[in-house]
């Protein structure tokens, strides 16, 4: 068995003027919807071997809030192939993955972390696979499992959601704006 869970990274702020799309922080509420997700995870025990993540300071923020949550360090390591990825690359990722590994937590962005998950999962009634059908919103985890032994191995519509967190369902006000 070998686990992907993805993590969005959460809310970020247009208001601050950076000179490159990588820089953006984090807003308020971005901070505190990677925290509660983090402290979620951390009651229901959920975990990872692994853990790799977009360079972005939006991402390394989420990352940031997250562990506060969670307690303890992602133990993330950088790999700039994830910024701004799209599916195809994120499985690059995923298939290079070390034998050892089980499961990884990829910390990034949409739209490629929303395609990894139409890639990897049939499109049926799978409740969680029809929220993403809706949306995948900031600071959402989703969770998916596939019955293989090696990375490379783990191919599209292989994969089933075994969970999506949405920072809104923890907590109404990190729903969307109003």
């Amino acid at each position: 068995m070998k686990i992907v869970t993805l993590l969005r990274h959460a809310k970020s702020s247009w208001n601050d003027d950076v000179a490159r799309d990588l820089d953006r922080p984090l807003n308020a509420k971005g901070h505190r919807a990677a925290e509660t997700v983090g402290a979620h995870l951390k009651h229901i025990g959920l975990g990872w071997d692994a853990a790799i993540a977009s360079p972005a300071v939006r991402v390394a923020e989420t990352i940031k809030a997250f562990e506060a949550g969670y307690g303890r360090a992602a133990g993330a390591t950088s790999d700039r192939r994830v910024y701004m990825a799209d599916a195809a690359t994120l499985l690059d990722v995923i298939h290079e993955l070390p034998a050892s590994t089980d499961s990884v937590l990829l910390i990034g962005h949409n739209p490629g972390l929303e395609d990894l998950v139409f890639m990897l999962t049939p499109a049926d009634e799978n409740p969680y696979r029809l929220a993403v059908d809706e949306k995948y919103p900031t600071a959402t985890v989703c969770q998916m499992r596939f019955d293989v032994d090696a990375w490379d191995e783990v191919e599209e519509g292989g994969g089933t959601i075994a969970l999506l967190v949405r920072p809104r369902d923890l907590d109404p006000q990190l729903g969307p704006d109003s």
